[in-house]
């Protein structure tokens, strides 16, 4: 079994997150990606209610039989670390691991709790985006894989020009971000009144 795990806040999850776990599915013949939102993040402020973020996933994934959505990380208590929830994966289903970062991730993940652990439980896939400085990516892939032996991929994916951080603006400014969103997930931040 070949499973591909992609985390993130998801604050609204949207149409690039996607793109990026459809090209990890086709491209490494994944059985299925999980999606995990984040908890308590310790690493970024005011994300909104995890009952939300959570809600709009499911929501959002709701049409793909290969896309599933997981809570393992909004119902335990205090930070949420990548190490554990690899660690309770495994521990609960035995599987080949595919681990989904955006190329810039790649430059932190020796700054995480226990990157060892990551390394060592899963590959690596780094979403790289056209235009990406491939020189300085290439030597922390290298690097990576010499102190860990770490297993790490690159994935070429289409650039998809928001963030959630922009679409969360957009909303604020009342602008239209329908065609960036499912449309469940676009209905649900219109019928909560998120990010107003």
């Amino acid at each position: 079994m070949k499973i591909g795990i992609i985390g993130g806040t998801f604050d609204p999850i949207h149409n690039g997150h996607l793109q990026i776990a459809e090209n990890a599915y086709r491209s490494f013949a994944l059985d299925k990606v999980i999606f995990i939102p984040s908890g308590c993040s310790y690493m970024k402020e005011h994300v909104s209610e995890a009952e939300c973020r959570l809600a709009m996933a499911k929501l959002a994934l709701q049409k793909y039989n290969y896309f599933a959505v997981s809570d393992i990380e909004t119902k335990r208590p205090g930070n949420s670390y990548t190490f554990e929830t690899l660690s309770e994966l495994s521990a609960q289903c035995p599987a080949e691991y595919y681990y989904i970062i955006g190329a810039d991730t790649l430059f932190m993940m020796e700054k995480w709790k226990s990157p060892e652990i990551i390394f060592e439980l899963s590959t690596i896939l780094v979403s790289v985006r056209e235009g990406f400085p491939m020189d300085e990516l290439r030597a922390k892939k290298d690097e990576l894989e010499k102190r860990y032996q770490a297993r790490i991929h690159f994935l070429p994916t289409r650039y998809f020009p928001y963030s959630s951080t922009e679409i969360r603006a957009r909303v604020q400014r009342g602008a239209d971000v329908s065609d960036m969103l499912a449309d469940e997930v676009y209905s649900f931040i219109q019928s909560h009144k998120l990010y107003v």
